[in-house]
């Protein structure tokens, strides 16, 4: 058997797809970013049944209650991975029982963007069924480990966001709440609103992107919403551009970010950008 070489020209026609983590302070409109994308092809991933601010967005819908539910959907709508045991979980045991339950996963090859809002809520989530499970509690005396919890809370989320990273063929926006703090100096910092410093710490290696959408001020003083991606911004938010084509301050469309990400062109993202919104005027 040959090596697996993939050679350049394969490489460079192979579909094209970003990973992006949105973050915002509550209310910044991140959620409303989803009208940014082809409704048709876009299916949402609702953890926090906060879907009031897009009641009449015209996307389908999913709606996961529970981590294991959650991981269901991970090993379906990603495939299996080749290097998980049968007993392991997006194994392909688990991808074949999870496609009893939900059918052929052909049904998902209308959509190309996976948007789940949010990891704030799908973070609480997996807490609670960690804090159920048996490295949860001392082997000596039975009685609640936290720090148990917390070590298994954070292998469970970075194993099932990296496994649907992994999707080669579609979109993985996640949305995040980000909250304001004070360190140690009263230093005013910025961090992801998650359950457990490993998901937080380790989330922005495994991502494309990282995506602040923040309310900045013009000159004059006048707000004005924008996408901060780059790394050394002055107010601290967290941002990561991989691609390397993005602008430090970017228009709030999310459509047309994954779109220069990619560099693709405006009229590439045509039909897709046809169902978006005007969410707020971009000021430079």
């Amino acid at each position: 058997m040959p090596l697996p070489i993939v050679t350049a020209n394969e490489r460079l026609v192979e579909k094209r797809c970003a990973k992006v983590a949105l973050v915002g302070a509550p209310g910044v409109g991140k959620t409303s970013q989803i009208r940014t994308l082809d409704a048709e092809r876009t299916l949402l991933v609702d953890t926090e049944a906060g879907d009031l601010s897009i009641l009449d967005w015209g996307g389908d819908t999913l709606r996961p209650r529970t981590w294991p539910e959650f991981k269901d959907l991970v090993v379906f709508l990603a495939g299996p991975s080749p290097s998980a045991t049968p007993e392991q979980a997006f194994s392909q045991a688990h991808f074949d029982h999870v496609c009893q339950k939900y059918g052929d996963p052909a049904q998902l090859a209308k959509y190309d963007t996976y948007f789940v809002d949010s990891l704030t809520v799908l973070s609480r989530m997996c807490l609670a069924w960690c804090k159920t499970q048996p490295a949860a509690f001392s082997e000596k005396t039975g009685k609640p480990d936290t720090r148990g919890a917390y070590g298994l809370l954070g292998t469970e989320m970075i194993g099932a966001l990296t496994h649907l990273q992994h999707v080669r063929d579609k979109h993985v926006i996640y949305v995040c709440i980000l909250e304001e703090k004070l360190d140690d100096f009263n230093r005013r910092i910025y961090q992801l609103q998650l359950e457990g410093a490993k998901t937080s710490a380790e989330l922005p290696g495994v991502l494309d992107e990282v995506i602040t959408l923040a309310i900045l001020k013009a000159d004059d003083g006048t707000p004005y919403r924008a996408f901060v991606t780059g790394a050394d911004n002055p107010w601290g938010f967290p941002s990561k551009d991989r691609s390397g084509r993005l602008a430090p301050i970017e228009e709030p469309h999310l459509g047309k970010l994954i779109a220069k990400c990619l560099g693709r062109t405006a009229a590439a993202h045509a039909s897709a950008l046809s169902h978006s919104t005007d969410l707020n005027a971009f000021k430079e």
